[in-house]
């Protein structure tokens, strides 16, 4: 028997800080995902100089500016978007196919307020396969998946929840980690949302690895994210053969 799911819309935030050089690729990919449900893109800027803003070509994209923090930029998005499910995508990340079909497959069952994808590394080496495993697996366990798998919610529960936190880092765990709390659902889809290993090559596999093991273990112990937040480096400017 086909599912015929009941028609919605989607709103596609992209929260933004020094992308001039990947912005227009990703724009570009959100043409193509296959999908007959409508949607819209909303691009917010965390730079007050909003370079990467100034490069956008396409003018049916939606663009706005907010001060830095993903969090920030997701609310603002968020309170913009005319869609029924927000889907919350880093400017790296590249999405499956069909992917508004599966959301919106997934989010017939009412008992979920949302979900996210499972992970996948752009390079598909040993190490990177056993870390997308790894952050699939944790997430499985966990009901906390991180933003580069790639959130996705029901509007009106996002408002409902005050949406992200203003913090520097983590305000994806944490907002899943207040829905667990409260005691509602959400799916880890099986498709596989595809990654940019940038940070990894350009800091270093093993103290990138390293580093992303202590913020997540301090954070669980219940140290600040402002504390933790020492240990990420701010983000610069990045060519986009880093990308690949």
């Amino acid at each position: 028997m086909n599912i015929v799911p009941v028609s919605c819309t989607f709103s596609i935030i992209i929260p933004v800080l020094h992308e001039s050089e990947l912005i227009n690729t990703q724009l570009e990919t959100l043409k193509h995902i296959a999908t007959d449900e409508p949607f819209e893109i909303i691009v917010v800027d965390g730079s007050p100089t909003q370079d990467t803003l100034s490069v956008i070509s396409d003018r049916n994209v939606k663009t706005y500016s907010a001060p830095q923090g993903r969090g920030c930029q997701m609310n603002e998005g968020a309170a913009h978007a005319s869609g029924d499910i927000l889907v919350f995508l880093h400017v790296d990340t590249l999405l499956p196919p069909k992917t508004l079909f599966f959301i919106q497959i997934a989010l017939e069952n009412k008992r979920y307020v949302g979900g996210a994808f499972s992970h996948q590394f752009q390079v598909q080496t040993p190490y990177f396969r056993m870390l997308s495993a790894l952050a699939t697996l944790r997430s499985q366990i966990t009901r906390a998946p991180y933003g580069d798998q790639v959130h996705f919610l029901r509007k009106t529960y996002f408002d409902a929840m005050g949406g992200y936190k203003d913090m520097p880092l983590m305000e994806d765990v944490e907002l899943m980690r207040r829905i667990k709390k409260k005691k509602d659902q959400i799916i880890i889809l099986p498709n596989h949302v595809i990654t940019s290993a940038r940070r990894w090559k350009q800091e270093g596999l093993f103290y990138t690895s390293l580093r992303d093991i202590i913020i997540i273990f301090l954070y669980w112990l219940g140290i600040p994210a402002e504390k933790i937040a020492r240990f990420y480096p701010e983000q610069k400017p990045v060519n986009s053969e880093d990308n690949e």
